[in-house]
């Protein structure tokens, strides 16, 4: 007799409780380690109808679901590609993400929740069900040629990482770097991937002209504590090397130290800004980790899984932060924090900096003024 398979309503979740206890069904939801992934589970995104739950008959059929996952993609079929946001937040106004999902799997990665609005779960969907934007060069070049376009820095990659492993399959980053390249127009990088070396020649070539900003990401410098949260990206000393060979090229470089997790990797913000400095870097910047929606699972549950003895404490700690909550979401407080600790973390940073002879914060003026509309769809214009 095999296994049942329920799709249950998320409302009946007290009535599933109770034949659990009354049959003696199992319900299977414990965390299974997967390797080279981050989240534990795949739960049902928030806005499915329904829940599909594995539960045991007892008739000894029920069968673990597979520990490797293999990660799949298909194309994106968007209609634009350059998003706009109003958030005072961030120094920017506009944005592409080529790749929606990330397969680098960081567990404390704040787009998580945004696959669920494709019918995914935030878990091991969000690092396994990946789409790719494969008409993204052509669409910018249409949205850049408008009459009615007006030129700000675009920021390529801030959702989910622009160099992802698939970017090495696809090129998809690169083939937006070459249309602003032709258009002369200013972009902000920021990855934690090695790969970005592969653009030295097209970052180089912008950077000549005041028109790009790159910026990688250090979370910690401990490699034990990267691999378990950032299975699947660069490690972080290859981040450094990258760091120096983007310097050498000329091209500006900054470091994110982010997210600062209190009582986790907290106290390694000084010696990461430091190192980073020494590897060329010009500038960073530090936001407090955010978890939205599903992260106030996830997060927690990775935690019990990695780190059990220090859990209680890292949670509260976050708590500290938000107001006795895991997160918060107002304008000017959900980057950085409120209260006591928030203000020590802020001013250890800056006081980093400056120790480190780097400017703290994330403003860099890039040229505006060379911005020429590219050709669309490779014909010239009627009208010059």
């Amino acid at each position: 007799m095999a296994a049942w398979h329920f799709l249950l309503n998320s409302c009946l979740s007290d009535n599933i409780l109770f034949i659990n206890t009354a049959i003696g069904f199992t319900m299977h939801e414990t965390p299974l380690k997967r390797r080279g992934r981050g989240s534990l589970s795949n739960a049902t995104g928030r806005f499915e109808a329904t829940n599909h739950l594995d539960i045991d008959d007892g008739w000894s059929s029920y069968t673990e679901p597979e520990t490797r996952i293999q990660t799949h993609w298909r194309r994106d079929c968007n209609r634009t590609i350059i998003t706009r946001n109003q958030s005072p937040d961030i120094n920017f106004d506009r944005s592409i993400n080529p790749y929606r999902g990330c397969e680098h799997g960081c567990i404390y990665c704040f787009a998580r929740p945004s696959h669920t609005y494709l019918g995914h779960s935030a878990g091991l969907d969000f690092e396994t069900r990946l789409y790719a934007k494969t008409e993204a060069a052509s669409l910018l070049r249409t949205e850049l040629a408008k009459r009615s376009y007006t030129c700000e820095p675009i920021a390529i990659g801030v959702n989910t990482d622009a160099y992802q492993p698939l970017e090495k399959q696809l090129g998809i980053t690169r083939q937006l770097l070459e249309v602003l390249l032709e258009a002369r127009h200013p972009v902000y990088l920021i990855t934690k991937s090695s790969l970005i070396e592969r653009d030295i020649d097209l970052l180089s070539e912008l950077a000549k002209h005041n028109l790009v900003s790159t910026c990688i990401t250090i979370t910690t410098l401990d490699r034990t504590l990267a691999r378990k949260l950032e299975p699947r990206a660069t490690t972080p000393h290859r981040r450094l090397e990258t760091l120096r060979r983007l310097t050498a090229a000329g091209i500006p470089v900054r470091v994110s130290v982010s997210p600062v997790i209190p009582a986790l990797n907290e106290e390694e913000v000084s010696t990461i800004v430091a190192t980073a400095a020494e590897a060329g870097a010009s500038a960073a910047h530090a936001i407090v980790l955010r978890l939205p929606h599903e992260l106030q699972q996830l997060f927690p549950q990775w935690l019990e899984e990695h780190y059990p003895l220090r859990a209680e404490r890292v949670l509260k700690a976050i708590r500290s932060l938000r107001d006795d909550k895991l997160n918060h979401s107002e304008f000017g407080e959900r980057m950085e924090g409120s209260g006591p600790r928030a203000d020590i973390i802020r001013q250890q940073f800056e006081f980093a900096c400056r120790r480190a002879g780097i400017a703290c914060g994330r403003d860099l003026a890039l040229d505006t003024s060379l911005f020429r509309p590219p050709s669309s769809g490779g014909q010239m214009s009627l009208f010059g």
